[in-house]
């Protein structure tokens, strides 16, 4: 038995606006249209850089505007959370530097 699909003509224009929409959404809040390096907080407090991409990730698992995914600072998973960078207190940036050196 086989399956139905949607015609290339109409699923590639429907990826391409799915995208688009991404795109804009992350650029509105702050984080890397296509990817790069943010800070984030886990579950458990700790700030870290990490790559981040709205348009998908093989290193973690995306809920939302959270993913699950490795904390290297306390060596658990975790759910971590983008912080906008207007958020980060200088003490804050010296622990996420602290952490990128490790």
């Amino acid at each position: 038995m086989h399956g139905t699909h949607l015609p290339l003509e109409i699923a590639l224009p429907i990826i391409a606006v799915v995208i688009i929409i991404k795109v804009i959404v992350s650029r509105r809040s702050g984080r890397p249209s296509i990817g790069g390096k943010i800070v984030v907080r886990c579950s458990k407090g700790h700030l870290f850089q990490t790559y981040w991409s709205p348009l998908g990730s093989f290193t973690a698992i995306r809920l939302g505007s959270a993913r699950f995914q490795h904390c290297p600072v306390g060596d658990h998973w975790s759910l971590v959370r983008p912080v906008k960078d207007a958020d980060l207190t200088a003490e804050d940036r010296q622990i996420v530097e602290q952490n990128s050196n490790r």
